[in-house]
């Protein structure tokens, strides 16, 4: 199973990059997990209505219209910049294409023998209690992609899981005193770095002690070791998104 960051659009080059990783490797990827801000816009045109903050490739497009095919399964969950229109169609996830598919917004799923949890988008204060609209026009699709208090208790409840993939990070993975924080981490300013992530995450991460976290959103690459008294510890990824392979890519 490899793993890979925010991909905007860019599906050319990560399956590029996981051939690369096959072929280096002398082993065959079952899987991709992918964190979110996948954009999976069915058309260049919608692509470039509805991406607000980033002029990406429009490459999903190709799958969509048959004159490309996955070469292997693509999973994903939903980060706050997708086709929210498309996705609501499948709220406990489905197939957009053949070997595309879309977890849901939040749960757990079996893939290759590995139970996958996820939670879909990021924490907002001011929708977090609040139900969610229909993706009917730009202010409806923005608070799509952002969770609910429904959806993290569907996620906590969840018994057991090896991998939990979620867009945004957990808080208090990266203290002031991290590393990640001590190089500036690409623009985000140091004073940010206690409130990095949000609590909801954190709280499924300390209810489900996975094997593995698996998160992206914000572009840096970071990775640590959680430590429990009483389970195995838990690897996490911050994953970069999909620029270059050597921070983006995670084979597991």
């Amino acid at each position: 199973v490899a793993a890979v960051g925010d991909v905007h659009g860019r599906f050319f080059r990560v399956e590029e990059w996981i051939d690369a990783l096959e072929q280096s490797r002398g082993e065959r990827v079952a899987a991709v997990l992918c964190v979110g801000d996948v954009e999976t816009f069915a058309t260049p045109d919608d692509h470039r209505r509805k991406a607000t903050k980033r002029n990406m490739p429009a490459e999903f497009a190709a799958y969509a219209r048959g004159e490309r095919a996955m070469r292997r399964e693509f999973v994903f969950v939903g980060g706050n910049n997708e086709d929210f229109e498309d996705l609501e169609r499948f709220p406990n996830g489905g197939e957009l294409v053949s070997g595309v598919r879309y977890l849901g917004r939040a749960g757990v799923k079996t893939f290759h023998g590995l139970r996958v949890a996820y939670l879909s988008g990021i924490y907002a204060p001011t929708r977090f209690d609040r139900p969610r609209l229909p993706a009917s026009n730009a202010e409806n699709s923005k608070q799509a992609g952002y969770f609910r208090q429904a959806d993290v208790d569907i996620v906590r409840a969840v018994s057991a899981a090896e991998v939990l993939l979620l867009h945004e990070w957990p808080r208090g993975i990266a203290g002031r005193d991290s590393a990640v924080a001590q190089a500036g981490a690409r623009g985000i300013r140091q004073r940010h770095w206690p409130q990095v992530g949000n609590p909801y995450a954190a709280a499924v991460v300390s209810a489900l002690r996975p094997r593995w976290v698996l998160c992206g959103h914000l572009h840096v690459p970071y990775a640590t070791t959680l430590w429990w008294t009483d389970s195995p510890p838990t690897g996490v990824a911050c994953l970069d998104q999909a620029a270059k392979p050597d921070a983006a890519v995670l084979w597991m």
